[in-house]
């Protein structure tokens, strides 16, 4: 028979605004990740955004019309789905004319790389490297659980405002602005760049399984951390600093004997 621990009130309300403890029915296991998954936020309700964000980035943006552009996305995007065991998504797969080094993924599959970024990849397994990362997010259901987390966050500090408040003390807006400091850099940051390490992780397993190199993705982050002019403390970033991130894609591609 389990052990009971018991809380008092303000150990349970701050708890709860730390992330340290989270209604057992918000969490989800995720095979693919190995761990659980604090899902507040349905992925009915995330797709649903997703649609409205595609619908709009299209109205926006303007669509690159050169064919061969689109022929290699898709040629890369296809395979890439494939093995990412995501195939039953809905892919769509477009050219963003701009000069932008940028790409994303929405959790509904629809995929969008910015012209400037398709000009300097240099191969298909480039471009799987970026893909890949961005599908790594879809799979490892990275928006739910941001989403969710950042939700859980704001219900922790509502309660602990109440817990305060109870207890005679003056919870003003430099109280709130520290205890949502110590959620930012305690909670969120790091766990956003827990979602960063994953999606290199399973990135490289999705690009191998599909038939490219595992050292086309150490070439485009080696060359992508000698585009980076300002460097960002790891503590304060959501990502994880280019020296860990190589580190550990290295580490995994080692251990999967992918080289």
């Amino acid at each position: 028979m389990s052990k009971k621990i018991l809380l008092d009130r303000r150990e349970l309300v701050i708890g709860l605004a730390a992330g340290t403890i989270v209604p057992l029915a918000g969490c989800a296991d995720n095979a693919a990740l190995g761990r659980n998954q604090l899902m507040l936020v349905s992925q009915a309700e995330i797709e649903r955004l997703s649609a409205t964000a595609w619908r709009d980035t299209i109205q926006r943006e303007r669509v690159l019309t050169d064919p061969a552009y689109t022929r290699r996305l898709e040629r890369v995007g296809t395979r890439m789905a494939e093995t990412s065991g995501l195939s039953h998504l809905d892919w769509e797969f477009v050219v963003i004319d701009s000069d932008l080094v940028n790409a994303w993924v929405l959790p509904n599959g629809k995929v969008a790389f910015y012209k400037g970024l398709m000009d300097l990849v240099e191969t298909d397994g480039h471009v799987a490297t970026i893909m890949g990362h961005e599908m790594g997010h879809v799979a490892g259901r990275h928006a739910a659980e941001r989403a969710s987390q950042q939700r859980a966050a704001q219900m922790g500090m509502q309660l602990v405002g109440m817990a305060l408040q109870t207890q005679g003390v003056d919870y003003d807006a430099d109280m709130a602005a520290a205890l949502g400091a110590g959620i930012q850099y305690g909670v969120i940051l790091p766990y956003s760049r827990e979602h960063e390490f994953e999606a290199d992780r399973l990135g490289i397993d999705y690009m191998v399984g599909a038939g490219y190199a595992a050292r086309d993705a150490m070439d485009v982050w080696l060359a992508m951390s000698t585009m980076h002019q300002e460097r960002a403390l790891e503590f304060t970033s959501t990502h994880p600093s280019d020296d860990a991130r190589i580190a550990a894609m290295r580490a995994h591609i080692d251990a999967m004997g992918y080289i």
